[in-house]
């Protein structure tokens, strides 16, 4: 699925069971609360801190998938095409990029 239709599909989910978009600044706190939830998951599944009972049934892909529809509802109410935004900034990424991490040493 590219990312316009995702966009559609979230629209489409709202219009039929959200009612309407939480606005903006909720939004956002929810994204906040989202990329939390993924943090947690990866600093005790990853990193250093010990992971808890509660925390070993939680889904990363399920928690970036939150994450992934809080941003597609933001990028609906605020009107922006975000694959039409992704594709430039990939575009912008490689090549302001490709030199960049292949002349660095910290990543041979």
């Amino acid at each position: 699925m590219d990312i316009q239709n995702a966009q559609r599909v979230v629209d489409n989910w709202i219009k039929e069971h959200g009612v309407r978009y939480f606005n903006e600044l909720t939004n956002m706190a929810q994204l906040t609360e989202e990329v939390g939830e993924v943090a947690r998951i990866i600093s005790r599944r990853y990193g250093e801190q010990s992971e808890k009972e509660s925390d070993k049934d939680k889904d990363l892909g399920e928690e970036l998938a939150d994450v992934l529809f809080v941003v597609l509802c933001l990028a609906n109410q605020t009107n922006v095409d975000l694959q039409a935004a992704f594709d430039k900034r990939m575009d912008k990424k490689a090549k302001r990029d490709h030199d960049r991490h292949h002349n660095n040493e910290k990543l041979k």
